[in-house]
């Protein structure tokens, strides 16, 4: 796992919600940064993603900048390409870019490993949270809250500090080239 500390890798990727750029280095530092790795058709991500949009929306309300990443294979999983990520962005009326990593380069410089993989930065883009979304799975009874991530941004937003119990993410892992 990426180390804590870590300042966040530089990039430039596409937003399949609008075909424009975004680099990291555009992206407002004021209180922090959260980049997700997420695709289409994960079944951890669907299970977790209506809540995932709610509290996105909240986070972006208090100063927090979000963006989504994608890192899967075309080759392998054609259907999770940029026309899929912007129909599924719109549906869900997600507010922040839903980007492409065609090369899958960001996805190795971040050490994402699976989908969803989460990475939160504080202000300064020192890594502070590294980990999973909450307990809860497909299949399992656990409701679906975000806990886990909420109290790391919760921690980073209040008081600046990483919270001390960091689980690791766990999905499908990122479909590699």
């Amino acid at each position: 796992m990426l180390p804590l500390g870590t300042a966040a890798p530089a990039f430039e990727l596409r937003n399949a919600i609008d075909d424009g750029l975004v680099r990291l280095s555009d992206l407002e530092r004021q209180h922090g940064l959260l980049v997700m790795f997420i695709c289409n058709h994960c079944p951890y991500v669907v299970h977790i993603r209506e809540k995932l949009g709610e509290l996105c929306d909240r986070w972006l309300s208090r100063g927090l900048a979000v963006v989504a990443v994608h890192s899967n294979s075309l080759r392998t999983h054609p259907q999770d390409g940029p026309a899929a990520m912007k129909a599924l962005a719109i549906e869900k009326r997600w507010r922040f870019p839903f980007l492409f990593d065609e090369t899958q380069q960001v996805a190795r410089e971040y050490d994402a490993r699976c989908t969803p993989d989460f990475f939160l930065f504080d202000g300064q883009r020192k890594l502070v949270y590294r980990g999973q979304f909450d307990d809860s799975r497909p299949g399992n009874s656990l409701p679906v809250i975000g806990n886990d991530l909420e109290l790391a941004v919760d921690s980073l937003l209040s008081t600046g500090m990483p919270v001390p119990n960091q689980k690791p993410s766990i999905g499908c892992s990122i479909k590699w080239d």
